[in-house]
């Protein structure tokens, strides 16, 4: 489903909820049976106590039975829900009908681009574009959707990254609907697709500065955990791919970006309670990731960078969180100091930096509020929202 335009089967479900009082069988009609999931007892032992889960054979994604199971189901559905379908196709054209389905994304300008995302009326994907210097510019297509879907029963773009040069495109896409990302490889400027692909990653990726080597993290078949980070040469077959990083903790899940000014890589462990970075200067992408704080359960911290200085938002002795900052050099939490402090009527939820400003996203009596602060001062203002 795009972010703009919501997709059929989406649409069908809330028709399906909407107009279930007004099925109407006729006499004369047979109502059809539902199938019947066959039970096989198998029990399960967690923290010392035992329950039996009789369906438990139905996470076999693979097995014929489960497949028919799931089709005998389906089947159901559409026989039961057959005399609304005039009903159902009125509704989901009427709901379409109301969405403005030509549309643009706000354009952001970086490294000499304007990027935006465009969506066009009867299609379901995005466009991904980008003018080089100007709006007058011509447009360049980086990916469409709606060509890259043709053919597949599920497709979804998960997120993409312009090496530092502008001349590649790294993209991750779906087509299984398990969140099971393929990183893939475009040149810029002779549209043409690099033979090696990655795959069963997270979907998130970070270009070192040398425009040849790209971070990624790979998910646990399994469980879908990310749990672990690689590095890739570009041009080169992925499984010579470099381990840099293995999360052996389970209740850890691993990301990679890049931090705001592009100096340094962020690789970060979390978990519900707590977190965990490590940095890499983006010009030494062979080099080892520093940690930046250890976890320590209940300790919550998030990392940024700009102008020299590591940002911090964090929940140390401060349960609606407050934002510290940090030399590069020292970046253990003795060494924070404190630039926004814990305020017990404000939750500070999130940050972003700008070359002229500081934004923080904050709560106060329950509603949202954007604050920008220019570099120097301590107030700032906040944006309007009558």
């Amino acid at each position: 489903m795009s972010k703009k335009i919501f997709s059929r089967a989406f649409l069908l479900a809330v028709c399906l909820v909407l107009s279930f009082p007004a099925i109407n069988w006729s006499a004369d009609e047979v109502l059809p049976q539902p199938p019947v999931a066959k039970k096989i007892a198998k029990e399960l032992t967690l923290h010392g106590l035992t329950r039996s889960d009789e369906y438990y054979w139905l996470n076999q994604r693979e097995n014929p039975e489960v497949i028919a199971y799931l089709q005998a189901e389906n089947s159901y559905t559409d026989a039961v829900m057959k005399p609304t379908a005039q009903l159902r196709e009125t509704l989901y054209k009427e709901m379409v009908g109301r969405m403005q389905q030509t549309d643009m994304s706000v354009l952001y300008f970086e490294n000499g681009y304007w990027y935006y995302t465009s969506y066009e009326k009867g299609k379901d994907y995005p466009v991904y574009c980008r003018k080089k210097k100007s709006l007058k510019g011509a447009e360049q297509v980086m990916l469409d959707g709606n060509l890259m879907a043709k053919g597949t029963t599920y497709f979804n773009i998960g997120s993409f990254a312009v090496s530092p040069d502008n001349s590649t495109l790294a993209y991750s896409v779906d087509n299984v609907s398990r969140r099971q990302y393929r990183i893939c490889f475009r040149s810029l400027k002779t549209g043409r697709e690099y033979p090696e692909e990655i795959k069963m990653t997270a979907g998130d990726m970070a270009w070192a500065k040398d425009s040849r080597t790209v971070f990624y993290p790979l998910i646990d078949p399994g469980t879908l955990r990310s749990f672990q980070v690689n590095r890739h040469l570009l041009g080169t077959p992925a499984d010579r791919d470099a381990t840099v990083y293995v999360e052996k903790d389970e209740t850890f899940d691993v990301r990679i970006g890049l931090s705001r000014s592009r100096q340094y890589l962020l690789l970060s462990s979390s978990s519900t309670l707590s977190n965990e970075y490590r940095f890499l200067d983006a010009s030494r992408p062979d080099g080892e990731f520093k940690l930046f704080q250890e976890r320590v359960r209940g300790l919550e911290y998030s990392v940024d960078h700009l102008n020299g200085r590591f940002f911090i938002l964090t929940n140390d002795g401060a349960v609606n969180f407050k934002l510290m900052e940090t030399a590069p050099e020292k970046t253990d939490r003795g060494s924070w100091t404190e630039l926004i402090a814990h305020r017990p009527d404000v939750l500070l939820q999130g940050f972003e930096l700008f070359n002229n400003y500081l934004v923080l996203s904050e709560r106060r009596a329950g509603l949202t509020r954007i604050r920008v602060i220019p570099w120097g001062e301590k107030e700032g203002y906040s944006l309007d929202f009558p």
